[in-house]
């Protein structure tokens, strides 16, 4: 099934060309343009159809039927909480336990196939196009988008907050201002240096105890393990991050989860704030550190989470 977009055409556009407004007003990439010249009906104005050359006046209705997505991972089933989801955008609460995607060495279920499965049961047609991801071992909101209108208005513009339980102590707040590369092209771990790329991480402290903060991070990039790579530079590694050198706690992944994902709605325009509830593991352990009980740095608003089946 494929997903209908109308838009009215604004003052701004009169008399300029269909392309015009797709490009401009509607944001729609050069590729999903083409996909749509290509489609039967793909671009109707005012209940015809139209070529992307064709004029275009004030109040003219454009209504544009993206191609249906047709292949999709093997559909597998894991009990996913879902955060939100519409048309458009889907937002998982990851467990740390699944890996994003299948690989040499993730070959049972993904959250790939998790999602396959439960648009499949939803009786939606799209691939699995997370907007940004995290790591294995990381927990948190996915976002996902359902077609590639909500991809191309997504890709860059949705903000995450994490919380991380880093070995140290830290209070106020500051920024870690270092370029993050990969040594070794055999291997995914990175580490810090000027021959990296620009890597700046904001954080702020939510309390101390036991010899480790719970923080409040923001990345101003997105290079991969960048949160884990920069605490560990500065000889704090995140509560049970092996592979960065943190002790060992029994913990079995990193204690960094996605607690909110932000965004303005693809279609609608909406602001959205997402949050993702704590798993049992870090909620269990930092309670037994006497850390903030409180799952969030701010309190969750508009959206109830819900468990696929």
């Amino acid at each position: 099934m494929s997903r209908r977009l109308t838009f009215t055409v604004t003052a701004d556009y009169d008399g300029k060309k269909v392309a015009h407004f797709l490009r401009g007003s509607a944001r729609f990439s050069a590729r999903l343009v083409t996909l749509l010249k290509r489609q039967e009906d793909g671009i109707m104005l005012n209940g015809r159809p139209a070529r992307t050359v064709d004029p275009i006046k004030e109040g003219d209705s454009l209504v544009l039927n993206l191609p249906a997505d047709s292949a999709l991972p093997e559909p597998k089933y894991y009990p996913l909480q879902i955060l939100f989801e519409d048309e458009d955008v889907l937002v998982v609460n990851k467990p740390g336990t699944l890996a994003m995607h299948p690989s040499r060495k993730h070959q049972g279920v993904t959250l790939a196939n998790a999602v396959a499965r439960h648009l499949q049961n939803s009786q939606k047609e799209s691939v699995f196009r997370a907007i940004g991801r995290l790591d294995k071992g990381t927990s948190g909101a996915v976002v996902c988008a359902l077609n590639r209108f909500a991809a191309a208005r997504l890709t860059g513009h949705v903000e995450k907050e994490y919380l991380a339980l880093v070995h140290g102590e830290f209070s106020g707040e500051g920024a870690i201002d270092l370029p993050v590369y990969r040594p070794d092209a055999m291997k995914i771990l990175r580490a810090c240096g000027p021959e990296g790329e620009p890597a700046l991480t904001r954080w702020s402290s939510l309390g101390c105890a036991g010899g480790m903060s719970l923080l409040s991070v923001r990345l101003e990039t997105g290079r991969t393990h960048q949160i884990r790579v920069h605490f560990s530079h500065l000889g704090a590694p995140l509560a049970g991050d092996d592979m960065y050198g943190a002790p060992d706690t029994g913990l079995g992944r990193q204690m960094l989860h996605c607690c909110s994902a932000a965004f303005e709605h693809p279609v609608t325009g909406h602001r959205l704030t997402i949050t993702a509830p704590l798993p049992p593991d870090m909620r269990e352990f930092l309670a037994g550190l006497g850390l903030p009980k409180s799952e969030f740095p701010h309190p969750v608003v508009g959206y109830n989470a819900q468990e696929s089946t």
